[in-house]
């Protein structure tokens, strides 16, 4: 099976801006056994700023566009040096690649972009993509990498999306406020009234999950099943793999 695996920064980076060592190495080593396992995956990777601000020495998450930009030039280098180091550990090889919005919108870029991740997984490597936060402003200021990740699912014709965050999936209300908040285990369907009410001041509003669910639609539209699911603990990843019950599963049928 092809999987577009995407973890954000809450995953990877300690609120201090370094890394979350145990939880990094875990993850490697996990995504490493499944794919030995013979499945193809893809790992788009937040995490450039939240560990560029650490290494730099700044205090807090800089809300100044130079001070971001500058602190995701220093953190995608030590991002990829952590992941070349862990997987190659457990004998994978991994590659790099930066998108912006252009990459996909343009048919010629999106080509040359197919072409490369699909000679990537010829090759046997593993890439890991992300947003090219560096010089391009408008990702970061949407902060969006889980539509990326959805974007990335269709053009590799993955056959499963899973959106790892600090969020176990979807519930019936925001469960930081509502103490009767329940899981959904199983989506069939993502209407506008579930992604307004994900938005600010919704309901259903919990960090990022209005674009979440857009992500999740979109991957439905192609077909694609999309797991949303809690990344604090990586094993999760093998009960999604094997088709379990895990997180908010969205089923990849076209929406009506």
């Amino acid at each position: 099976m092809r999987v577009v695996v995407k973890v954000g920064t809450s995953t990877l980076v300690h609120s201090t801006g370094l890394l979350n060592i145990r939880r990094v190495e875990k993850l490697c080593k996990v995504l490493s056994d499944l794919k030995n396992e013979g499945h193809e995956i893809i790992l788009v990777s937040s995490g450039a700023i939240g560990m560029g601000f650490g290494k730099l020495g700044l205090r807090s998450r800089p809300t100044d566009m130079p001070s971001k930009q500058a602190s995701a030039a220093v953190g995608q280098c030590e991002l990829m040096y952590v992941y070349d180091k862990l997987f190659s550990e457990h004998r994978h090889t991994v590659a790099q690649i930066l998108l912006t919005g252009d990459d996909i919108k343009s048919e010629q870029r999106r080509s040359n972009f197919h072409s490369t991740l699909f000679r990537l997984l010829e090759l046997g490597a593993l890439p890991i993509i992300n947003e090219n936060d560096t010089v391009f402003t408008e990702e970061i200021v949407i902060g969006d990498n889980d539509t990326l990740a959805a974007a990335v699912a269709v053009n590799a014709s993955a056959g499963l999306l899973v959106l790892l965050s600090d969020i176990d999936g979807l519930y019936t209300a925001d469960p930081h406020t509502d103490p009767d908040a329940r899981l959904i285990p199983q989506v069939d369907n993502v209407t506008d009234e579930m992604i307004a009410s994900a938005g600010a001041g919704g309901s259903l509003g919990t960090g990022g999950m209005a674009t979440k669910l857009n992500a999740a639609r979109t991957a439905a539209e192609s077909g694609i099943d999309t797991v949303i699911a809690n990344g604090s603990d990586p094993d999760i990843l093998y009960r999604i793999f094997g088709g379990e019950s895990a997180g908010t599963r969205f089923s990849g049928r076209k929406n009506q």
